[in-house]
């Protein structure tokens, strides 16, 4: 029998207004120049199966590397939470047992608390999952802070099926195999002090992101999903 083969999409196969409206937005944000009063900060987030080990490994020798059994444990979920800067080159990653529209807006919350406590706003890159939302914080805060929140805030969502237009998502990837790929981590406290060190590790690089992809770039070799104007 023949299998056949099975095509996935990041972008959509059509014409979509929508779409091309939300990616010229995020694209249009990337091309603005650093403000350290309204800095560009991208986040994303992504489940991790938390896995321990059954039997003690044994630990590598100049003879041979780190040996684990086969046979491992599952130890519940995780979801990491990734914020970083393009132009700056600051990361910041966490993890916490849950995704909720709480888990997102106290993470947040803190940023604004801590390293953007003197900006009047933060553009904020972001899926447009639906706990990721001005609703979340007041769930999580009192009406007055969370307002406080809300209005700190210039939201930018990517459009469906276009993750990959948010850089926070390219991040995650970088970390899933600079520091969690081939690795066992069963425990949430390991797991985040392993991702608060990759994050130190790469803050110390200052590490910027220089996004080539342009709207202009986008209008040519994205023209198919752009919607014909009938005249």
């Amino acid at each position: 029998m023949t299998r056949r083969k099975i095509a996935y999409w990041v972008i959509p196969p059509e014409a979509d207004g929508e779409f091309v409206a939300h990616m010229e937005e995020v694209l249009e944000t990337y091309e603005k120049a650093y403000d350290p009063q309204c800095p560009v900060l991208c986040m994303d987030e992504q489940p991790v199966q938390l896995i321990g080990e059954t039997r003690v490994p044994i630990k590598a020798t100049k003879q041979h590397p780190e040996r684990v059994d086969y046979e491992y444990e599952r130890k519940g979920t995780a979801s990491i939470f990734m914020f970083a800067e393009p132009l700056s080159g600051f990361r910041q990653a966490t993890a916490r047992a849950r995704r909720t529209k709480v888990d997102w807006a106290i993470e947040v919350a803190h940023l604004l608390d801590t390293r953007y406590a003197e900006c009047p706003k933060v553009t904020l890159v972001s899926d447009n999952l639906n706990t990721h939302t001005k609703g979340a914080f007041y769930e999580a805060f009192s009406p007055e802070q969370a307002r406080k929140y809300v209005r700190q805030i210039d939201w930018v969502h990517t459009p469906k099926h276009g993750s990959w237009l948010n850089v926070a998502e390219c991040e995650l990837s970088c970390l899933t195999s600079q520091c969690l790929a081939d690795r066992r981590i069963g425990e949430l406290e390991l797991l985040q002090s392993e991702i608060a060190a990759w994050s130190t590790k790469t803050n110390d690089k200052q590490r910027g992101v220089d996004w080539q992809f342009k709207i202009e770039n986008a209008r040519v070799k994205l023209k198919r999903l752009y919607p014909q104007i009938k005249t």
